[in-house]
């Protein structure tokens, strides 16, 4: 701690680190073999986000990876499995298309996760940023091998 003066007034200067966006990137692996796909969502959102980490920064990106295996595997609890829909539009008048879950876990479960967790993140430019490096697949295989990622219990 340092004593300065500003505009004739004794001020206690201290100084505020800031980790930037300069941070290694670190992978992490989550099987969802058996998970429910909320709490699911939960961590793997605070993890895209850096937020298990002690130099969190809110707006920045911490470099944090996620790859997801076995979405396929994926669980909800209660009637979410015929309840539960998904709308998208082709952007043509009359062109919203309805899905229930049964219907996308067969057509595409990966997307499942990845809406889940997009809904949990920051709607701003960050969170448009942070869904990028949220990468989800089908079956135990992923391509990501080559950047040594640390697999993560969830």
């Amino acid at each position: 701690m340092q004593w300065e003066v500003v505009e004739g007034k004794i001020m206690l200067a201290m100084k505020t680190s800031f980790v930037g966006s300069d941070t290694d990137i670190k992978w992490c692996v989550v099987d969802a073999n058996g998970k429910v796909l909320g709490r699911l969502a939960t961590q793997i959102a605070m993890m895209l986000r850096g937020k298990h980490h002690p130099t969190y920064t809110p707006h920045a990106d911490m470099g944090y990876r996620v790859a997801v295996i076995n979405a396929e595997k994926i669980v909800v609890t209660g009637n979410k499995a015929t309840d539960k829909t998904y709308f998208r539009y082709s952007g043509y008048p009359g062109g919203g298309k309805v899905r229930t879950f049964e219907e996308q876990m067969q057509k595409k479960p990966e997307e499942i996760i990845r809406h889940a967790v997009k809904g949990m993140l920051p709607k701003n430019r960050l969170g448009r940023k942070l869904i990028k490096k949220l990468k989800v697949y089908v079956g135990p295989n992923h391509p990501h091998q080559a950047q040594s990622p640390e697999v993560v219990e969830v």
